[in-house]
């Protein structure tokens, strides 16, 4: 149900993909496993970017498994939104770029997962949306917590109390999404080779930039600023740091090691 893959001729970009077409590709208790699973190979692996995407044109994920939710009793339900917020927060702290490529609908806890990344690229044919309310529940995987930092507080609340869809011209309106491509074929195409540019820059330093950028969101200003001073200053004990400086002055293109 999880498939992953290397991308491109260098091997630093990995392709993440939840394969349950027959299902719209819903999260169940299986795919989270098997979602987390995944994860815990990535810092083994040679990934320095990581796209994640769904199987067919349908469904980037439509959801979490309705199915399953059927019968839960209180603390099962707790566990299960436990089982997802885990899942997705592992996915949002790796150590690389993480970026969703988001084709047909992305719904619930397939939005929560979208969110789980470091942003969004989308199809036109995509359709987003937090419909927990229609069930009389709320989002369980992080949704009401994430969707104010995509697109604003008010917003958020909007889309959350409503349950409506919205299409991917509005997501993108919003900021919700980066960037729309007309097929899902370009949208792959495309985030596969922002990926593979982003996988040439120092590894050490994006890895540094995605820490302070998420950490700072929740800082002051001061607190802020402090810790990307430490950061910035750490990479300077890096060899990475050396052949970057080195290979600016000989006018070269950079190898980096992630050293």
């Amino acid at each position: 149900m999880i498939a992953l893959k290397s991308l491109g001729a260098s091997g630093h970009v990995g392709l993440l993909s939840i394969e349950r077409p027959e299902a719209l590709n819903a999260l169940n208790t299986q795919v989270l496993d098997e979602l987390n699973q995944a994860l815990d190979q990535i810092p083994r692996s040679a990934y320095r970017v990581l796209i994640v995407t769904g199987s067919g044109e349908k469904a980037f994920v439509a959801g979490a498994d309705i199915k399953e939710l059927d019968g839960l009793s209180q603390d099962e339900a707790k566990s299960f939104s436990q089982k997802g917020q885990s899942v997705f927060c592992k996915m949002e702290e790796l150590k690389i770029p993480v970026i969703a490529a988001v084709n047909g609908f992305a719904l619930g806890g397939g939005l929560e997962l979208a969110m789980g990344c470091d942003f969004i690229f989308a199809s036109e044919n995509a359709k987003f949306g937090l419909p927990e309310v229609t069930l009389g529940i709320m989002p369980g995987f992080g949704g009401t917590v994430r969707l104010s930092r995509f697109v604003g507080l008010p917003r958020a609340k909007e889309m959350v109390y409503s349950g409506q869809m919205i299409s991917a011209h509005e997501a993108h309106r919003i900021g919700l999404v980066n960037r729309l491509f007309p097929s899902v074929a370009e949208l792959l195409s495309e985030t596969q080779k922002l990926a593979e540019i982003i996988a040439t820059r120092g590894p050490l330093g994006v890895a540094g930039a995605k820490e302070v950028t998420h950490r700072s969101h929740f800082l002051n200003l001061d607190e802020g600023l402090r810790l990307e001073a430490q950061a910035f200053g750490n990479l300077f004990q890096t060899e990475d740091q050396r052949e970057g400086t080195k290979a600016f002055i000989e006018k070269r293109k950079a190898h980096f090691q992630g050293r």
